[in-house]
């Protein structure tokens, strides 16, 4: 059985992430911080479907408890065949309003975990000559969206990690391949008002708002063997908003 750890897997693309892998067989880790209770209950949601599921609680912004949920599963599973990198945080603030401790919180969350997490599975990966990684980033990390400068560079930061990992890591084996969604209906983008949904939808050439599910089914595809031949990309499930 293949294992796959979802990082911040409680809610939103996470959770269906981590529901569409462990429905397909995978031996799916749910990764969370602070999101407790909606971890266990996607937990025992999938225990009884039958599925191999564990829960670990890491902040994936410090190495240390990214390396105890590696070894975890290593001790328990013997093996890390899919990582996917999906943790993140979100702010919408004018850079003149944006402080030197919310710059370190949106880096450590959404790019420095991404470092640990791949620094320390990728270990592993090589040894085992095969590997995949998936990290989440975000259409406006390509585009950029005004009042959110510090979000978009977070994301920028991974395009461009994505990318060099995958040409240092392709001879072992190991794909390495970045999912960039649009607009996602999920808690993150609640705060946004229906006028400003509206407006998204207009200009999104499906005409509609994406779903957690569009862009876990991109992640799955990526972790499969049909993808054997794809690294170093990025895949934008967007709606085609972006072009």
């Amino acid at each position: 059985m293949k294992t796959a750890i979802i990082t911040g897997a409680s809610r939103g693309i996470g959770a269906e992430t981590a529901r569409l892998f462990a429905k397909n067989g995978y031996a799916t880790i749910i990764n969370y911080n602070n999101s407790e209770k909606e971890a266990f209950s996607l937990k025992d949601e999938l225990l009884a479907q039958g599925c191999c599921v564990d829960v670990f609680k890491a902040d994936v912004s410090k190495f240390d408890e990214c390396k105890a949920m590696a070894d975890f599963v290593i001790k328990k599973y013997k093996r890390i065949d899919v990582l996917v990198n999906n943790a993140g945080i979100a702010q919408i603030k004018p850079l003149f309003d944006v402080s030197e401790s919310d710059f370190d919180k949106m880096m450590s969350v959404n790019f420095k975990s991404v470092f640990n997490t791949c620094k320390i599975v990728s270990d592993h990966m090589v040894s085992n000559k095969s590997g995949k990684i998936i990290n989440l980033s975000s259409v406006w990390g390509n585009v950029g969206s005004s009042c959110e400068t510090i979000y978009c560079a977070s994301k920028a930061a991974v395009i461009g990690f994505t990318k060099a990992l995958a040409k240092e890591l392709g001879p072992s084996g190991i794909n390495v391949n970045c999912v960039a969604p649009g607009f996602i209906q999920t808690d993150m983008n609640g705060c946004l008002s229906k006028d400003d949904v509206d407006e998204i939808v207009d200009e999104t050439p499906l005409a509609r708002v994406g779903q957690p599910q569009d862009v876990a089914n991109v992640i799955l595809f990526l972790a499969d063997e049909k993808s054997a031949f794809v690294t170093g990309q990025v895949i934008y499930p967007s709606g085609g908003w972006q072009i």
